[in-house]
């Protein structure tokens, strides 16, 4: 289900009405948008608990952008400007598809969210805690968003039970599938980078010229198996039927919001079947 709902979600991060919207209440600047955007359902929070829960970016680089943003914009502000870029974003890839099939995406994907499990999960409670949204697009939008973070969060878990950090798990997913460009990115310095793939290789995930075992392979799918356990509450909740139905309605969303998507993004979705 992640790979239909996380496009969705990801709008706000690939499509220039999201950043438009950011900008137009003061948040200038890629950053500026996502870090504000991300963070302000914690409120006008530091930098040192975002730190903790966006897990993979260097803590200089957030403490660059908070508390420096609010100073910008207010959590409210930058949360109705996450909203509207995003509503505005999937009005533009969805004008095809009937009200009454948004209608009952958005039905079942509350349904969903509703019953994720927030404990110990803080961007998926703060998530779920925000009103719901008035009209289908805005439903289906905050929905899939509070689905996303409660799977990140429950990510984050097992990659600390792994005992992996940061740099670490942003080196493997190097070694794998991503450019060092996502790395770099999110403020990690090349030497951070390189003393990460060491650790890795005296774990025997990777080889002396940095590429993947079959040991660092195996390790990895029980860190993502862990996760899509920890994920699993809304879809039992949701049934087989009324599962298999939002994947249906969901489909023709995510097929067309995945074009957005940059091919080697840090997100690492897969392509959609089919």
């Amino acid at each position: 289900m992640w790979t239909y709902f996380e496009p969705v979600h990801a709008v706000t991060y690939f499509h220039p009405r999201a950043r438009a919207a950011y900008e137009a209440v003061g948040l200038r600047g890629y950053w500026r948008g996502y870090f504000a955007g991300r963070a302000a359902p914690l409120g006008a929070t530091e930098a040192a608990p975002v730190i903790a829960a966006f897990f993979s970016f260097a803590p200089p680089m957030v403490a660059r952008a908070l508390p420096a943003v609010w100073r910008l914009a207010t959590p409210q502000e930058a949360l109705r400007a996450r909203l509207t870029g995003a509503v505005q974003a999937l009005a533009e890839l969805t004008y095809e598809l009937p009200e009454t099939h948004l209608v009952e995406a958005a039905d079942l994907l509350e349904r969903a969210a509703r019953s994720a499990q927030t404990a110990g999960r803080v961007l998926g409670a703060v998530n779920a805690a925000l009103p719901i949204g008035e009209y289908p697009l805005a439903r289906i939008w905050q929905a899939t968003t509070t689905l996303r973070e409660h799977r990140g969060d429950g990510h984050v878990a097992a990659l600390v039970a792994a005992g992996l950090d940061p740099v670490e798990t942003l080196a493997w997913r190097v070694a794998v599938d991503m450019s060092p460009v996502n790395l770099l990115g999110r403020g990690w310095s090349e030497e951070q980078w390189y003393a990460a793939r060491e650790r890795l290789a005296q774990r025997g995930w990777l080889t002396g010229d940095g590429t993947a075992t079959e040991h660092g392979r195996a390790e990895f799918q029980a860190v993502e198996d862990a996760t899509d356990r920890a994920a699993a509450h809304p879809w039992q909740a949701l049934g087989q039927d009324g599962t298999d139905r939002l994947r249906e309605l969901l489909e023709p969303i995510a097929r067309s919001c995945h074009t957005l998507i940059p091919a080697g993004s840090p997100i690492g979705l897969p392509a959609l079947p089919g």
